[in-house]
Order: structure tokens, then C-alpha cells, then sequence
């Protein structure tokens, strides 16, 4: 079988990620200082490439959102930084919205061993990135998102294909246009953020535009989803000392309670803080307070419009 090519070298050399930037051209000349300086001119541009795809970020959030709510999952793919900012984003999602692991998932080239060591000749195989998506069993209902900041990395554009082959809404988060990774999915996010300050070291301003952009995909998905109230985390998973002051702190702020109320609420609610403050705001006890949550869908704000006293 004739195996699919996703770039040649001289494509890579003409990808805006791989050129040399003038800006840097001395830079093991210069001090210590100058080089802080540099990069930090240099990472001021990224968040105006970012704001440049906000519309398809919206539309990768309202995706995200449909898919959450038929019960589908979240699954980003990646290798290398990519990978790496891609697990990032999915393990910090249970702790933050109190979702279920398996809600946001990561597929990265290597494996979990490729979190803490370098394995990065896995990336050249579309072999294995179709393989690993095809254990996760991607359908209708997910939504699957490439990361690759040249858009022509084999595994991932692999992984694209064979979820979009599956029936998955599928994203490309790169920064180069034209890409393999653009053509494999239906939706593309991308930063152009230029050459690098270290040629070729998309870590750095790449690396960060995709951190950027995952943090508005899964937290404007979460927040549309009602598991945020105002721009407090009230699905908080309350797990150490830190953690417990910040949920008795929302709900102080939330409820104008005292902080013995605050935390007594909390107990009796078993430390779960949208329990406590719908108690707190609705005078209800936890198993109405947890009845009222469940039938809707965690939509905290929808059930403390409707308590009495409520003042927006």
C-alpha cells in the first residue's frame, strides 16, 4: 500500500514557523537582558494572531458545546508540545469544572511516556495516529481537535482524517495556512504568529498561541454549559485547603452569607459548592438542592434566577 505524504522538506522550509526571524538573528550576542527583551517582543504578538481567529474559535466553542451536551466527548490530538499542551488542557478540566475525566481527552504520539520524555520520531507515523484515535472509537457525537503548529504533522493529520471519517466534528489548531491538518478538518483555527525568536522552536510563540486557544475552547465550552457562574469556578472540585477557601469564598460572594454559614452550607453539602449555593440561595435542602441541579443539567444561574429574593 502507497503510504500518503503530508509534506516534503522544502515544504517545510517554507512554513512561516521555520524560518529564521530577523529579530533574532544575533541573539547569542546580546545579554542576558536583551534576550529577555527579544522574546518578550516577540510573545507580544501573539495574542493579536489569536484575536485574528476569534470568529472560528467561537465556532470551535458552540461545536464543543452541542457535543457536550449529547453526551459526546472533547478529544484533542497532538505530538510533542502540541501533545503536551493538549494534555494540559484536558487534565486540568475535571479540577476546574468538576467534569468527568472522560469528558476532555488527549491522544498524544508515545503515549503518557511522551509527556515527561521526548519520543518525537512517533510523529512522522500516520500509521499510529490513526491507530490511537481508533482506540478512543470517535463518533457523531465527539468533537476531535488537531493541534500541530505546522498543520503537516503525519500522526495528527492521520488521527483528523480517520475521526472526521467516523462522523466527528473535527477542529485544526495550527499556524500555518494551507496545511494537510487544514484540508483533513471541517473547522480551522489559525495563528499565524511568524517566525520563531529560536528558528523552528514552535515551543515558544506557537506553543503559546495553542495554549491560548485551547483555554478559550474548553472554558468558553464549560461556561456556556452553565458550569460557570458570572467568572466564578463554582464547579470547583474541592480537593485541598486552597481549594476549600476558594469555595467558601464564592459563596460568600455569592449569597452575602457569613463565613460559619458559608462553610456549615458546605459540609452539609457534602463540599460540593453548586449544591451548597443553591441551598443557600433557594433555602432548600441538599437533596432538593442536588434534584434541582440534575434536572437542569447543572445550570447553576438558570436555579438561582429562579430563588426567591434573587437580585441580578
Amino acid at each position: 500500500m502507497k503510504r500518503k505524504r503530508t509534506g516534503s522538506r522544502s515544504d517545510l522550509k517554507r512554513l512561516r514557523t521555520e524560518q529564521t526571524n530577523i529579530a533574532s538573528s544575533d541573539l547569542d550576542l546580546k545579554s542576558a537582558l536583551e534576550i529577555a527583551r527579544t522574546i518578550n517582543a516577540q510573545d507580544a504578538k501573539v495574542a493579536t494572531a489569536v484575536k485574528r481567529a476569534l470568529p472560528q474559535i467561537a465556532r470551535g466553542i458552540d461545536l464543543i458545546v452541542a457535543a457536550l451536551k449529547k453526551g459526546g466527548r472533547l478529544i484533542y490530538v497532538g505530538t510533542g508540545t502540541s501533545g503536551r499542551i493538549a494534555a494540559l488542557d484536558a487534565v486540568e478540566c475535571p479540577p476546574t469544572f468538576n467534569t468527568d475525566p472522560r469528558t476532555v481527552q488527549f491522544v498524544i504520539a508515545g503515549g503518557p511516556k511522551a509527556l515527561g520524555t521526548a519520543v518525537e520520531t512517533n510523529e512522522d507515523s500516520r500509521e499510529l495516529g490513526q491507530d490511537e484515535m481508533a482506540k478512543k472509537k470517535p463518533s457523531k457525537n465527539d468533537v476531535v481537535v488537531g493541534i500541530a503548529a505546522s498543520g503537516r504533522t503525519p500522526f495528527t493529520v492521520a488521527a483528523i482524517e480517520y475521526a472526521r471519517r467516523r462522523g466527528a466534528q473535527t477542529i485544526a489548531v495550527t499556524c500555518n495556512r494551507n496545511s494537510p491538518l487544514q484540508k483533513a478538518a471541517r473547522l480551522t483555527i489559525i495563528t499565524e504568529v511568524g517566525p520563531e525568536v529560536i528558528a523552528g522552536s514552535t515551543r515558544m510563540k506557537a506553543g503559546t498561541a495553542q495554549k491560548m486557544v485551547l483555554n478559550m475552547l474548553s472554558t468558553g465550552a464549560m461556561t456556556r454549559l452553565g458550569w460557570v457562574y458570572g467568572n466564578l469556578m463554582t464547579n470547583v472540585h474541592l480537593k485541598n485547603t486552597k481549594l476549600v477557601e476558594r469555595g467558601i469564598g464564592i459563596l460568600q460572594r455569592i449569597t452575602a452569607v457569613d463565613r460559619e454559614t458559608a462553610q456549615d452550607a458546605l459540609r452539609t453539602a457534602g463540599n460540593r459548592v453548586p449544591v451548597a449555593l443553591v441551598m443557600l440561595q433557594a433555602g432548600i435542602s441538599r437533596a432538593d438542592a442536588e434534584r434541582a441541579l440534575k434536572s437542569t443539567d447543572g445550570q447553576i444561574r438558570r436555579l438561582i434566577a429562579a430563588a426567591p429574593g434573587y437580585k441580578p
